[in-house]
């Protein structure tokens, strides 16, 4: 049995598939944790969404900005405000698109495990994007928690509308309501760069060396570094796989803009790329 991180799919069904098949991936034995944007800018986003559904408990997924933006446009509970580009005609027509989204939105925002590697038991947090440096593990497991409580409870199309924006842009203890929902989405979803409080910069999407005066990449602050749980991610593509902090692994190496799909084996973690 092996366990897998897989970056960003984004509807690249092919190379997934060309990426399992390399390491001989078995349904049933194997296990391929997912880090979220399975859907959107790639071809495939319909086979994608169903592949993984259908292997049934060896897919672990957490959601990704794209996910979530799938889910909105199905249950259509998109802003008027809200681009409408997007290559998900294909899924949103297909006969079973209901069931998918069902079994989506059922998917959390965090996904915490230990994996026994070849150096012993290894402490793994996986998230689409990150977790900002005022929060420990406890707590973004527990504030993912409630954005899952709402998106699977019976208003979650009002929170599938009042998700986007880019305000409020630094976390506080006291917000509540569409707010502190909208602040942890943002988090765990879209983050990139950040400030020292947990302040957000949500515009600038390049690499580590593009930080907005007083900000820097989320993984970098030292309540992180200093952290003896791994971190997986994807979402930042511009990283190229390389974040220089131990334990903090960057998995989106840009198979949709034409580069590679990236996948890590948590017990030794060896890379693979196709």
């Amino acid at each position: 049995m092996a366990t897998y991180a897989i970056g960003d799919i984004q509807g690249c069904y092919k190379p997934l598939r060309k990426l399992l098949k390399a390491v001989a991936f078995q349904p049933g034995a194997d296990e391929l944790w997912c880090v979220g944007d399975l859907i959107n800018r790639g071809p495939k986003s319909l086979d994608t969404l169903r592949y993984l559904r259908d292997i049934g408990d060896s897919a672990t997924v957490v959601l990704g900005n794209h996910d979530l933006h799938f889910l909105a446009l199905y249950y259509q509970c998109t802003p008027d405000t809200i681009n409408g580009r997007h290559t998900l005609d294909e899924l949103l027509a297909a006969p079973d698109c209901g069931e998918l989204a069902d079994w989506l939105r059922h998917k959390p925002l965090a996904h915490y495990d230990s994996v026994l590697g070849t150096h012993g038991i290894h402490n793994y947090l996986m998230v689409h994007a990150g977790i900002p440096p005022l929060w420990d593990l406890d707590t973004a497991l527990a504030l993912a928690g409630e954005v899952e409580t709402a998106l699977r409870g019976p208003d979650f199309r009002k929170f599938l509308n009042k998700m986007y924006g880019d305000k409020p842009a630094r976390w506080k203890d006291s917000l509540t309501g569409r707010k502190r929902l909208r602040m942890i989405t943002n988090y765990l979803t879209r983050m990139r760069f950040c400030d020292a409080r947990g302040k957000l910069d949500l515009q600038i999407k390049e690499g580590v060396n593009e930080a907005p005066e007083g900000f820097r990449p989320w993984f970098e602050f030292e309540k992180i570094t200093n952290s003896k749980t791994s971190i997986l991610f994807g979402h930042w593509a511009a990283l190229q796989g390389v974040t220089q902090r131990d334990r903090v692994y960057a998995l989106d190496t840009g198979c949709v803009w034409g580069r590679e799909l990236t996948m890590m084996r948590l017990e030794d973690h060896k890379l693979f790329s196709v």
